[in-house]
């Protein structure tokens, strides 16, 4: 044993030839190196080995195939120490659990069979970010966009687009008033952030911003969510409960896919924006709320007007101001820009040594007409950076996307999935990316196809 290599390491296989084979490599590399097939005496090793990181199986011989035990034990270690690095062992069909498991805390995963020069790297970058995360905070890439002032959850506003530009300069001329606003475009378009922009901009600035997706609520419950209820009201309501309007009293309230929601919800709704008074459902003493109003619909809302699915007097109430929002086919020249600020997101979030993607990949991405515009784009990038071999972003990648051929409408394979892939695509392109409608088209529930669009990063 080396003693001037550093780093202790366990590796924990229920299979004796693995645990034979990583030992002979990486104790030639590493200061220390202990091997257990047993994942029962984890704990023991955690509390007593001082390890740096341990290299851990997804599956053993109790559930061989789902990955449950490796959750489970990653889980485990992490709640014994969260100063241990963990790296998985993982076959080829487990990479989708890797990806998972990653975002619930591991730091990289190796396939199986490794290549031993791709073996001791993966440790030594897992073993220096840490080391570096202990030393000062981590830094973004050098040329990215700095840390934004939104939580790592809710990206900044980006673009540099003539549209982009325009909304931005709206934004700043409306904010300090309290003007209604409408926000209007297409799924994935970053209305929820233009809400949030013109708040922090605005004189509510240090008051709540509350959001309701409108199209979430059910029926039955609409009144209740919104203007609150008191104990007894009806069945379940147990205490007494303030709505969303009178929370947000002196901030913003952000209501998301108003056009969703059914006539007779409309109108009541539309007598609180008139009156700015509220009363909870079962009781009798109405009460005044102080509310900035901003909306944001994905659907045509002045055709429903027409078609007298939406009250045209709400529309009044509601669009003072008007922000459209461009999908992100009309404003190629900021993808790179964002691709750049979620690769720099991304790579801090899951401690990866990705800094940059590829110049023909940008152009590739330029191309693609991302029927599901920023999120679709923010997902990918995500997926990418965590399944990347190497510090610059690859075609291969971005699997699902198909890059390489955007042009290419027929289907050249008959895996499901890539079918799957393309017929959503195809639908949400056809509906302006309404989810709703896309939904109807593909005979799936809204909720069918938000799975979907989550599982293929769509």
């Amino acid at each position: 044993m080396n003693p001037n290599i550093e780093g202790k390491i366990l590796i924990v296989d229920d299979d004796a030839g693995v645990l034979s084979a990583a030992n002979l490599l990486l104790k030639r590399h590493f200061r220390q190196v202990d091997t257990e097939k047993n994942p029962l005496r984890i704990p023991y090793w955690v509390n007593n080995g001082g390890y740096d990181i341990i290299l851990l199986d997804m599956n053993f011989t109790r559930d061989i195939n789902s990955g449950k035990e490796g959750f489970e034990w990653l889980d485990k270690i992490l709640d014994l120490d969260p100063t241990i690095s963990v790296v998985l062992f993982t076959a080829y069909g487990d990479i989708e659990m890797a990806v998972r498991a990653i975002k619930l805390g591991a730091k990289d995963f190796v396939l199986k069979p490794w290549q031993n020069e791709k073996l001791v790297d993966t440790l030594r970058n897992a073993m220096e970010i840490d080391k570096e995360k202990k030393a000062t905070k981590i830094k973004m890439p050098e040329g990215k966009i700095k840390k934004s002032s939104y939580p790592l959850s809710e990206h900044p506003f980006i673009g540099k687009s003539e549209p982009i530009q325009q909304i931005l300069n709206t934004i700043e001329r409306v904010a300090a008033t309290d003007a209604n606003i409408l926000i209007l475009g297409e799924n994935g378009t970053g209305k929820d952030l233009v809400a949030k922009n013109i708040h922090q901009q605005s004189l509510r600035k240090d008051k709540p911003f509350v959001s309701v997706d409108l199209g979430a609520i059910a029926e039955s419950l609409f009144e209740s969510e919104l203007f609150g209820h008191v104990k007894g009201s009806f069945t379940d309501a147990r205490e007494d409960r303030i709505g969303k309007l009178e929370e947000a009293d002196g901030g913003t309230i952000f209501l998301d896919e108003i056009g969703n929601i059914p006539l007779p919800m409309q109108a009541k709704l539309l007598t609180v924006l008139q009156n700015r008074i509220i009363t909870r459902v079962g009781s009798n003493k109405p009460k005044p709320i102080d509310i900035r109003l901003i909306c944001a619909t994905n659907k045509a809302v002045y055709k429903m007007v027409a078609d007298n699915q939406f009250r045209q007097d709400l529309l009044y109430r509601i669009n003072t101001i008007e922000i459209q929002l461009p999908p992100l086919r009309e404003r190629k020249e900021d993808i790179p820009l964002l691709a750049d600020y979620f690769v720099a997101v991304y790579a801090k979030k899951y401690n990866r040594p990705v800094a940059s993607l590829n110049s023909t990949v940008v152009k590739q991405i330029q191309k693609h007409h991302w029927p599901g515009n920023v999120r679709e784009l923010q997902h990918a990038i995500e997926r990418a950076v965590i399944l990347s071999q190497s510090d610059t972003l690859q075609a291969e990648d971005f699997k699902g996307l198909r890059l390489a051929n955007e042009d290419a409408h027929t289907l050249e394979t008959l895996q499901l999935e890539e079918m799957e892939i393309l017929l959503i695509k195809k639908a949400l392109q056809k509906h302006n990316g309404n989810i709703t409608e896309t939904a109807r088209e593909l005979g799936l529930t809204r909720a069918s196809l938000y799975r979907r669009l989550e599982k293929y990063a769509i």
